[in-house]
């Protein structure tokens, strides 16, 4: 099929939604068919070879769209639909393919076309305006819940990737065309050596400390601040090394540090290519995802799973609908319940046990096969509903 892809959000850039949407395109091209995705002018070539991108223009000069909801997205999706229209009106497509907020209009255009609409529901709308505290406004956020409620009844196929959000599709009545789509597959990494491990080891922690891993961005619902207080009550002999921050989160995370007195004990590394977190990760005595809020389940966790390394993760649904307490350490959300949590992950043989146990499972579960599978169910079932 020739599919016109829908993505309100810098492509490509290493952070949650353009990395689900890459491996989306990935997908879709295993399968035979070719995307063109219309997307914000921001972002780096993909270099997937189905792939053709149309940037919007962009009219107001932006350098960057922040995570979440902001401002910015306003103009740049409306420039977003009209190239949509554009497209369609130029060329022939078998199948139209939304993400987040722009299903809002991609099921207007699959009506006007007569063509199956397919939408990737990477979080909830409304539930996203209170996690970014975007906005506390009760009408705004029934309107947006009345869209979300528009865009599934309209849509013909629905991609969840967790379990809370299948729940609140189920809940709305839609459950029957929703397939749940978990964001397992990773991106190869750049090659290194057991040489480099140690050399790099040596670097982060020079007196043999035990090193503990984050790796992801910093804002508040990652729950940065939470593993810095924890790091405080944990031992001299561990090092923390947290990798992605950037820009303003990256500089309260560092001043809380210091503040803390921990600062020497904390690595702190930009954000690096997706090819790269790999490397930092093997580095990793502990894994960690401090995650304080939302219900969508972070990406990282896939990964983390299938590298046998011990992992610590707050007990909150955005973890445990995932993760079993016989593969994990599942930790208080606060300072004193996740520093134990990570005391008994660098000392307890159980926890290496289980972290055994959760790598058989990923890589047994979490296949590329089985994504491709679900993709073209998603699709079967679109082109079904439609019909």
């Amino acid at each position: 099929m020739n599919i016109l892809m829908l993505a309100p959000e810098p492509f490509f850039e290493p952070r949650g939604t353009p990395i689900s949407t890459y491996f989306r395109i990935y997908a879709l091209g295993k399968l035979g068919h070719k995307i063109t995705l219309i997307t914000y002018p921001l972002g780096k070539d993909a270099g997937l070879p189905a792939l053709r991108t149309v940037r919007v223009p962009n009219l107001f000069g932006f350098r960057k769209v922040k995570i979440g909801p902001s401002l910015a997205k306003i103009p740049l999706d409306a420039l977003l639909g009209a190239a949509a229209l554009l497209e369609l009106a130029g060329r022939r497509y078998d199948l139209i393919y939304s993400h987040e907020e722009a299903a809002a209009f991609g099921i207007r255009l699959s009506r006007m076309w007569k063509l199956p609409h397919v939408y990737d529901m990477h979080s909830s709308l409304p539930q996203q305006l209170r996690n970014f505290e975007f906005t506390r406004s009760a009408f705004l956020i029934s309107v947006f819940r009345a869209m979300e409620r528009s865009v599934l009844k309209n849509s013909h196929a629905v991609i969840v990737i967790c379990r809370d959000l299948l729940a609140q599709v189920e809940s709305a009545g839609y459950g029957a065309k929703a397939v749940l789509l978990e964001n397992f597959l990773d991106f190869p990494g750049d090659p290194f050596s057991p040489e480099d491990i140690a050399r790099k080891k040596r670097e982060v922690a020079p007196q043999g400390e035990k090193v503990v891993v984050y790796a992801g961005n910093f804002e508040p619902y990652q729950g940065i601040s939470l593993l810095l207080k924890a790091a405080q009550r944990c031992g001299e002999g561990t090092v923390f090394l947290l990798v992605g921050g950037t820009g303003r989160s990256l500089a309260e995370m560092k001043a809380l540090a210091a503040e803390l007195g921990i600062r020497e004990r904390v690595v702190f590394v930009d954000k690096v290519p997706p090819s790269r977190v790999p490397f930092y990760v093997s580095l990793a005595d502990v894994l960690v995802s401090p995650r304080i809020s939302g219900t969508n389940t972070p990406l990282k966790i896939y990964s983390f799973l299938k590298t046998g390394t011990p992992l610590v993760a707050t007990k909150l649904y955005t973890h445990t609908q995932v993760l079993d307490p016989g593969e994990v350490v599942l930790a208080a959300p606060d300072p004193v319940g996740f520093a134990a949590g990570i005391s008994f992950a660098l000392t307890s043989v159980e926890a290496r046990a289980r972290a055994a146990a959760a790598k058989k499972r990923a890589d047994a579960q979490y296949t590329e096969t089985a994504y491709l599978e679900k993709m073209n169910r998603v699709l079967a079932m679109a082109r079904h509903n439609f019909a």
